[in-house]
C-alpha cells in the first residue's frame, strides 16, 4: 500500500445542508486511507437550508450572531459524524468568516486535497456544494480539488478510476495523482485519450491516432513504474472528450482530469472538459494543477 506523502490535511467543506454528508463521507475515508488530518471548514455567514424570511433577525448584529451560532452547530455535528465514521482520523473544525471559494482556496494552501459536495451543479446556490463555489475552487487552487456528487453512486467491480490524459502538463499531473489514488484503494486504473476525428482531415487521422497513442504510452509509462501493483489500461477513443468520460467514468471511483489541457487559452483558468465534466459526471470528479504533482 502506498505510504503518504506527509501530513498535509484533506479539507472539506460543510455543506449547510445537514443531510448532504457524502462529500464529508468521502473525506474521511481518504484522511484515514492517506493517514494525514481531516479539516472541516464552514463558512460563517452563509443562510442554512433551515433559514426562511420570518428567521431573519431584526439588525445586523442580531442577524450575525444567529448565523455564528448557527454555523457552530452545524460545524459540531459534521465534526460528529467524521469522528463516529473515521475514529482513528484526527479531525479539527474551523468555522471562517468570508465567502466561501476564498475560504476554501486559502485552506487548500496548505492541503492535500480540497473536498466539495454536489447535488445538482446546474442549480446555482450558493452553497459549498454549488458551482458557484466548486468552479473557482478548482481554477484557483493549489492542490486537487475533490467534487463528490450527492446521492451515492453505485461503483464496477472490480473498481478502478478513470484519467483523462491529452500530452498535456495538466494531464501529466492528473496521471500521477490517478495512480496514486488507484494504489490507495487497491483499484485499477484507464487511462483514456479522447481524440475527436476529422478535425486534422481523412489524409491525417492515421498520423493523428499514432501521435495521441505516442503521447499516452509516454505520460503513462513514465509514472506507472512507481505503481506497479496498480493494473493499467491505456486506451484511445474517439469522441467528444466531456462526453466520452462522463459515459466512461459512470461506475468508477472516480474521474480525474487537469484544469486545463493542450490547446487552452493562455488566460484561461479551468478548461473546458474539466467544466463539462463536473457538471455531467455521475461519479466524483477530481480536477488535479500542475502545482500538486
Amino acid at each position: 500500500m502506498t505510504q503518504p506523502r506527509d501530513h498535509r490535511p484533506i479539507v472539506v467543506g460543510v455543506d449547510p445542508d445537514s443531510t448532504k454528508r457524502m462529500a464529508l463521507a468521502w473525506a474521511a475515508d481518504e484522511a484515514a486511507r492517506r493517514r494525514v488530518p481531516l479539516r472541516l471548514v464552514h463558512a460563517e455567514g452563509m443562510p442554512t437550508v433551515e433559514f426562511r424570511k420570518w428567521h431573519v433577525p431584526p439588525s445586523w448584529e442580531a442577524w450575525n450572531e444567529v448565523m455564528h451560532e448557527a454555523g457552530e452547530q452545524k460545524l459540531k455535528d459534521a465534526v460528529a459524524f467524521a469522528e463516529a465514521r473515521q475514529p482513528r482520523v484526527e479531525v479539527s473544525g474551523l468555522l471562517a468568516e468570508g465567502d466561501p471559494a476564498w475560504v476554501l482556496r486559502e485552506q487548500g494552501q496548505d492541503a492535500t486535497a480540497v473536498v466539495l459536495g454536489s447535488q445538482h451543479l446546474t442549480r446555482v446556490r450558493e452553497v459549498f456544494g454549488s458551482a458557484s463555489v466548486s468552479l473557482p475552487v478548482m481554477a484557483h487552487s493549489p492542490c486537487p480539488v475533490v467534487v463528490v456528487p450527492e446521492p451515492e453512486h453505485s461503483n464496477q467491480q472490480p473498481a478502478y478510476f478513470v484519467v483523462g490524459v491529452d500530452g498535456s502538463e495538466h494531464s501529466a499531473a492528473a496521471v500521477e495523482f490517478a495512480f496514486e489514488e488507484a494504489a490507495l484503494r487497491d483499484a485499477a486504473l484507464r487511462a483514456l485519450y479522447v481524440w475527436q476525428p476529422g478535425l486534422l482531415g481523412m489524409l491525417d487521422e492515421q498520423a493523428a491516432q499514432q501521435e495521441c497513442r505516442r503521447l499516452l504510452s509516454e505520460i503513462v509509462a513514465g509514472r506507472g513504474a512507481a505503481y506497479p501493483n496498480v493494473e493499467l489500461r491505456q486506451e484511445l477513443i474517439s469522441g467528444y472528450p466531456v462526453k466520452v468520460l462522463t459515459e466512461e467514468s459512470a461506475d468508477a471511483l472516480g474521474l480525474v482530469v487537469g484544469t486545463r489541457g493542450r490547446g487552452g487559452f493562455a488566460g484561461m483558468l479551468l478548461g473546458s472538459v474539466s467544466q463539462g465534466v463536473l457538471h455531467h459526471a455521475q461519479c466524483p470528479v477530481i480536477t488535479v494543477p500542475v502545482t500538486s504533482a
